[in-house]
């Protein structure tokens, strides 16, 4: 770079800090006055680099000899501002003597910008995992509350199509005595109480293929063969009411609250859709939850009471002992009646 060159390079630079350093010292051999403005009055021939803390004053010639330039960034304070200076270093020629160049430019403002644009980077990053973990928690819970084909569908529509579900068994499910355990105890029991039952319940029955469909206060109903077909449906239901009862006599051995309900099971068609538009639910309609709710009033206390029909579709896996006569629908005409059978698994008494 000639002088001429160098000329035109200050001219360029009007506005940021301009020094001359000769290249072998590193002494000052000018500066302009915005340099001197931000550096203070330094005088020829000073070295320069002590007015920059922790420079690096080896990779600088180490820069210039190789590349013929060096560029850095220094930070200090300015009449009570902090100010960023990037400083950038190019080897010159003054006749037959070698100089430095450097040209000093306030980042200050860029720095400001980055720093803000970090922070907002990181308010938006942080602000999408809180989106992301509620919508999370917003998914487990409609998960619990629909089958994962219904909520998908309702994700995508924004409604769900009312379907028809043939055959599939119901279990439905109450408390003896519920009434009076409520007037008796406090209400948080009773609720801790529920809580830790059909949390129980609902894991034996996602072991058997039963899910729950309804809990409302005593009444819990379960159907087995939905949303998916499962050609053994009814001993799902059986299976899943079997260990329910075994879960609550083994809890009341060693609960001071004695638990006992009655079950009902039917197999039949059922209708699936959501109810509502704010506070939505999903749940099943049809002949087969009218008649497993009918079938559990007939139950005694930790008996499971089904169909005579529903009987003989279990097969020689649960005994069968005749409950009394049970009406399970009503059409146009007259009543539905059936034979309502006691189940129990067979070997017990």
């Amino acid at each position: 770079m000639t002088i001429a060159a160098i000329n035109e390079h200050l001219l360029r630079a009007i506005g940021v800090g301009v020094a001359l350093l000769d290249l072998g010292t590193l002494r000052l051999r000018f500066s302009n006055d915005t340099f001197r403005e931000w550096f203070g009055e330094i005088e020829i021939g000073a070295e320069l680099l002590d007015r920059f803390a922790g420079f690096d004053a080896a990779g600088l010639r180490a820069g210039l000899e190789t590349e013929g330039r060096y560029a850095t960034e220094t930070t200090f304070r300015l009449r009570r501002r902090t100010m960023t200076v990037a400083l950038a270093f190019s080897r010159a020629l003054e006749g037959d003597e070698a100089v430095a160049v450097l040209v000093c430019q306030n980042i200050s403002r860029i720095k400001e910008l980055e720093s803000m644009i970090d922070s907002y980077s990181m308010m938006v990053e942080r602000n999408t995992r809180e989106i992301k973990r509620e919508k999370e928690q917003v998914e487990k819970l409609l998960l619990n509350m629909m089958p994962r084909t219904v909520y998908e569908e309702y994700k995508t529509f924004g409604v769900v199509t009312p379907r028809l579900y043939d055959p599939v068994s119901v279990v439905c499910i109450d408390f003896a005595g519920f009434a009076e355990m409520v007037a008796t105890h406090d209400p948080a029991v009773i609720v801790s109480e529920l809580n830790d039952i059909y949390t129980a319940f609902d894991r034996i029955g996602e072991q058997f293929g039963c899910a729950r469909i309804r809990a409302v206060g005593d009444l819990y109903i379960a159907v087995a063969g939905l949303p998916d077909p499962a050609e053994d449906h009814a001993q799902s239901a059986a299976n899943a009411a079997v260990r329910f009862l075994r879960y609550l006599e083994q809890r009341n051995s060693s609960h001071p609250i004695q638990w006992s309900c009655r079950v009902g099971i039917a197999s039949g068609a059922v209708v699936g859709s959501v109810v509502g538009v704010q506070k939505y639910i999903y749940d099943v309609f049809g002949p087969a939850v009218i008649q497993a709710s009918r079938l559990r009033y007939h139950a005694r206390p930790m008996r499971i009471v089904g169909s005579e029909a529903m009987a003989r579709a279990l097969g020689s896996g649960f005994t069968v002992a005749e409950a009394g006569r049970v009406e399970l629908s009503e059409g146009e005409g007259e009543p539905a009646f059936a034979i309502a059978a006691e189940l129990r698994p067979a070997g017990e008494g």
